[in-house]
């Protein structure tokens, strides 16, 4: 059996969410074929959980030991939700250590969990998003500039974060700079984005070497002000529905954007694409490479509405993350199996 390492935790707010995200892979992935362990990781220490045992991972080659047995893992499947498992910073230590892991490469996940940059790239293949301003933390900016420029009602979000943590609907003047500040908490650099009304959806998308998934769409209603972090994770304020009540048309085209941005940012593993369309214009969100994963989340209503299993959509994506390696020629250290 194969030893697969479930990555939470993180450095940022987001570590509750990740914490779930963990136990929702937990629960999907197949134990007839795979030795499941919770792997943390945070600023203090990353450790395999075990029984409520911690157990040290050596950071040299990345293996742990149980009972003086030396353990190592074939593949790692990545749930932090923020820094170091989505910007790129976990992914480049595991390439130089040759370790295989289920999220897009050190490029795309950098360039994704930057939230201004991402989308002034993509908006250079003719992908639409909202108007926006970037600010930096200890740089001087104008209140009165970014409100002509952007205007009113308008989203003040950190640039590197998710989770809807530090988000502030802007609906007059006075509540701007108060709003920049609770967003620069989150993150040195802030977006103040324009407003759009219209009808928001999300697409879950996957690519192995032998197929392609591009899911049905999740049509999200939040009944408070926007999609917050309540309305995320309280099933009572906010109604998802799959597929979207949208038109064939529209959802096509949407899955083909979708698609198509997946390729050109070379993603990997699971990824969650949102959008928002307006008078039947169609502006990218946000990609998300490590989305949420517990078991009322969009990937797995997704999944649902698709004919799959959640057991079978994690094991194509470790079984790829592993072929990936082998094809790759580049060999990685043979792993011992513990005793069941």
């Amino acid at each position: 059996m194969k030893n697969i390492g479930i990555v939470y935790g993180g450095y940022s707010s987001e570590i509750v969410v990740s914490c779930k995200s963990a136990e929702g892979i937990l629960s999907f992935i197949d134990r007839r074929k795979y030795n499941a362990f919770r792997v943390l990781i945070t600023r203090e220490k990353w450790v395999v959980v075990k029984e409520n045992n911690e157990f040290p991972i050596d950071k040299n080659d990345f293996t742990f030991r149980i009972n003086g047995k030396k353990l190592t893992f074939d593949c790692l499947y990545i749930t932090i939700h923020g820094t170091p498992g989505e910007d790129g910073l976990l992914q480049g230590y595991l390439k130089m250590m040759n370790i295989p892991h289920t999220t897009c490469d050190v490029l795309p996940a950098a360039l994704t969990f930057n939230k201004f940059t991402c989308n002034t790239y993509l908006k250079g293949f003719g992908v639409a998003v909202a108007d926006s301003v970037l600010l930096r933390k200890g740089r001087e900016y104008n209140a009165e500039d970014i409100k002509e420029k952007i205007g009113l009602p308008c989203f003040v979000k950190p640039n590197a974060g998710g989770s809807s943590f530090g988000i502030t609907k802007v609906k007059s003047f006075e509540e701007l700079e108060p709003a920049i500040e609770k967003a620069f908490v989150e993150s040195d650099e802030v977006l103040v984005e324009t407003f759009m009304k219209g009808t928001e959806v999300t697409c879950g998308i996957y690519k192995t070497l032998s197929k392609d998934v591009v899911m049905p769409l999740t049509e999200v209603i939040s009944k408070n002000e926007f999609f917050d972090f309540e309305a995320k994770y309280n099933a009572e304020k906010a109604i998802e529905i799959t597929p979207a009540r949208i038109s064939d048309e529209l959802t096509e085209k949407i899955q083909k954007i979708t698609s198509l941005i997946y390729d050109i940012l070379n993603c990997k593993g699971i990824v969650r694409m949102d959008y928002i369309i307006t008078d039947k214009k169609i502006f990218l969100l946000e990609v998300n490479t490590t989305p949420g994963m517990t078991p009322t989340s969009f990937i797995p209503q997704q999944t649902e509405a698709m004919g799959m299993t959640m057991q079978e959509v994690i094991t194509e994506i470790i079984e790829d993350a592993i072929e990936r390696q082998k094809k790759s020629g580049v060999s990685q250290h043979f792993k011992d199996t513990p005793e069941n």
